[in-house]
């Protein structure tokens, strides 16, 4: 009995030693997501002027269409996801392309690096903003506007006999927050890992111009593909990594939005193992360079 109460007391002993040895390694990478929060406050004040901008349109809508005796439409909560969605897109590309490149230009970098944080840390805190982080913030914020726009039509509809609840079902409640998590973390994460991780080499390498230096290889080897051989791949490759997983598939399922979100179709697609695949080597640069790389 006592042998058995002593393994189980070793087991307990193990598990607790081994879980402050995770939180002991992930909390730097913890404080330096915080700090890119702290010095990049756009990165959630776009997506909420966007909310913000949406919602004050809905509910001018929603009075035109109660003086006109008109009903709420349920679209209004896709077009608003997808506005904040494509705004935090943007903003992660262009974080993605200032973000070592801005602390090396203001000379930070040398702080930064006298802390104890290693290039490791540093660059994957970077690139957990715009595959992760940005992604959950768009989701949050999507909830709360659709929740929003529903109780602005529920005051705005009052004694006015339309039932709100008929444009906002349950079921459309529940499951387009769903589709969109899944979109946020497949698409905007997984798909788009290469674009940002792309962005963050140029970010780390360029001496000036990044937005130049991170676009002129693609039309390089666009102009020498066209003019060789004729082709258009590289470009080819680029819309596609571009539109989506969702643009391989048939004209039948592309007309439904959620056939694009199907789990083993996502898996099953050469191109998001390829696109990971590039995504590491280019991390994996960019490290190096942050390594070696002194401020402009």
């Amino acid at each position: 009995m006592n042998t058995h109460s002593n393994a189980a007391a070793e087991s307990r002993l193990q598990s607790q030693e081994f879980a402050t040895a995770v939180l002991a390694a992930l909390r730097p990478l913890y404080w330096s997501i915080r700090r890119e929060l702290w010095e990049s406050r756009y990165l959630y004040i776009a997506p909420l002027a966007a909310a913000a901008l949406y919602l004050i349109g809905f509910a001018i809508s929603a009075v035109r269409l109660r003086l006109h005796h008109g009903t709420p439409s349920s679209d209004h909560d896709e077009l608003a996801a997808a506005l904040i969605m494509g705004t935090v897109l943007i903003v992660g590309l262009f974080y993605s392309l200032d973000a070592l490149y801005g602390e090396r230009r203001d000379r930070s970098i040398l702080f930064w690096k006298s802390l104890p944080v290693s290039d490791t840390t540093a660059v994957i805190s970077k690139l957990a903003i715009p595959i992760l982080i940005l992604p959950l913030l768009s989701f949050v914020i999507s909830i709360a506007t659709q929740i929003l726009m529903l109780l602005l039509s529920g005051v705005i509809f009052a004694g006015s006999g339309v039932h709100i609840a008929g444009a906002w079902t349950l079921a459309s409640f529940l499951r387009v927050p769903a589709i969109w998590l899944y979109h946020l973390v497949t698409v905007h994460g997984l798909w788009y890992a290469p674009l940002y991780c792309w962005l963050l080499l140029v970010s780390a390498w360029a001496p000036r111009a990044p937005f130049l230096w991170a676009c002129l290889p693609g039309f390089v080897i666009y102009g020498v593909e066209k003019i060789a051989f004729n082709t258009s791949y590289f470009l080819n490759m680029l819309r596609y990594r571009l539109e989506g997983p969702g643009s391989g598939m048939t004209a039948e399922h592309q007309q439904d939005f959620t056939s694009t979100l199907i789990p083993h179709h996502l898996l099953s697609t050469p191109g998001l193992w390829t696109g990971l695949v590039f995504a590491a080597v280019f991390l994996y640069l960019t490290v190096q360079l942050r390594r070696s790389r002194g401020p402009i």
